[in-house]
């Protein structure tokens, strides 16, 4: 009697096994994990794009070298490096000081932006340079918060003078005298801290022709001299002045031009 024929399996692959599984999952995740550790050390130790730890830098401005009229000219040192002027068409000052931490988060979170990379876009598109103008305190404590706020933002423009309202008029001639000597503009400006401004619109007011070299942009004003020493604005000296004042400047932002800040610099006086 003939054999019964024996049947004939088709080869397929056997299941893997639990072991050859756990192995293969344990090998993933020390992969995943060494991977991880290696990431994480190029961060430590790679160079650093967020906070800097670097000391709040005090622009210093002192005569000496050959100036444009061939005698001596302004220098910029921070701290032993001299510094080169740099071509733009102006430069933006915004004058704040130590209790205005809430008006330059709000000027970062609107028309000045916070993002380093976007923040130098707004610099090229416009040709203006931005900068918060302050000076410096005997409060340590102050100084540390700065040193933080300098490190996260890289937007100021640190003067070695005293940070005090009674000494506005010296350090505005500090910071024109800084920025003259810093940035090659066609214009200089000065503003303040609670204004809001539209960058745009200032480059295009900056880049018109004008006949006049020596040219101011701003508001003009005269008043009043208060001689009365009960009130707020009061003169000492108010009959040296006469009854009004002389027609000056004033406002929350202006701007001179290079042969006017060129003839403050002149002067060699670092006193109004």
């Amino acid at each position: 009697m003939p054999s019964s024929p024996k049947p004939h399996h088709h080869g397929r692959p056997s299941p893997p096994s639990p072991r050859r599984s756990t192995m293969l999952i344990v090998s993933c995740c020390l992969l995943v994990g060494f991977s991880g550790f290696v990431l994480g050390l190029i961060a430590i130790l790679g160079p650093s794009r967020g906070c800097s730890a670097a000391e709040p830098r005090l622009l210093r401005v002192s005569w000496g070298g050959e100036g444009r009229d061939g005698g001596g000219g302004l220098l910029v040192r921070d701290g032993e490096k001299v510094l080169r002027r740099r071509k733009v068409k102006g430069f933006v000052g915004i004058q704040t000081g130590f209790g205005s931490v809430g008006r330059r988060r709000s000027l970062r979170r609107t028309w000045m932006p916070s993002d380093r990379e976007k923040f130098q876009r707004l610099e090229e598109d416009t040709g203006l340079v931005f900068r918060f103008v302050i000076g410096r305190t005997n409060d340590g404590a102050k100084m540390m918060e700065l040193k933080k706020e300098v490190g996260q933002y890289d937007d100021f423009l640190l003067l070695d003078v005293e940070e005090e309202y009674s000494k506005l008029p010296s350090k505005t001639l500090a910071f024109f005298k800084a920025a003259y000597a810093l940035y090659d503009a066609e214009f200089y400006v000065k503003a303040d801290d609670d204004i809001y401004l539209r960058p745009d619109r200032l480059s295009l007011l900056l880049t018109k022709e004008r006949s006049h070299s020596q040219t101011y942009i701003g508001c003009m004003k005269k008043g009043p001299v208060f001689t009365d020493p009960k009130l707020k604005w009061y003169e000492p000296l108010g009959y040296l002045l006469g009854k009004e004042y002389f027609f000056h400047a004033y406002g929350p932002i202006y701007a001179l031009s290079a042969e006017v800040v060129a003839s403050l610099v002149a002067l060699r006086n670092n006193r109004c």
